[in-house]
């Protein structure tokens, strides 16, 4: 019997991320019984620390791991700040529509960090979001990266004022993050003009 479940839990951890789910459970408990962040463009934090699965073949946590981490951060972040109730209660959907990430300085294994996460601003398709990693050790910003959170089926206006019961200004965007925003925009005519949908459009 033990033998079958250590197969069936071996065949588990094989065709699942097993640990992905474990850790979007935590996060959820941890969010949940947090007190709720009433300001929506307040800055959050979560908690984080390099363990063995995070580390690649030089002994730093591993590229792909921050980007894992943000998901985690931004989840943790919606939850606390009442986005992710409000987009579920009108059925919108938010899903990530690019990101870039700046790394400044590497992690290494079992250096604690925490992930502050804020959203800078909005537009009629999306919210903004800056994110950092920031070492526990010395207060040193080890990575940053910017995500555009696309929202489906809504407008990021619509859910701030199901949130706030009334309608907010959008801040001013950082310089930084408006030419991030023209490069996403160039892009996508770039391939839009490479597929021929501009010409079909016409």
């Amino acid at each position: 019997m033990m033998l079958l479940v250590l197969v069936a839990l071996l065949l588990l951890f094989c065709s699942l991320d097993v640990w992905y789910f474990l850790r979007g459970a935590q996060v959820f408990i941890q969010a949940w019984f947090q007190p709720r962040i009433r300001d929506i463009l307040a800055e959050q934090s979560i908690d984080g620390m390099v363990l063995p699965h995070d580390l690649d073949y030089m002994g730093h946590m591993n590229n792909s791991r921050y980007l894992r981490e943000c998901d985690f951060a931004r989840f943790h972040h919606y939850m606390r700040n009442g986005l992710f109730m409000a987009s579920c209660k009108l059925r919108a959907k938010m899903v990530v529509g690019a990101s870039t990430i700046r790394y400044r300085r590497s992690l290494a294994f079992r250096e604690a960090f925490e992930i502050r996460t804020k959203v800078v601003g909005w537009d009629e398709k999306a919210f903004y979001l800056e994110q950092r990693f920031v070492s526990k050790k010395d207060g040193f910003v080890s990575a940053v990266m910017l995500c555009r959170q696309n929202v489906v089926r809504c407008s990021p206006e619509s859910i701030i004022e199901f949130v706030c019961k009334e309608k907010i200004e959008c801040p001013e965007l950082p310089e930084d993050l408006k030419h991030w925003i023209g490069f996403i925009s160039a892009s996508s005519q770039a391939l839009r003009a490479e597929s021929g949908l501009e010409e079909k459009n016409k």
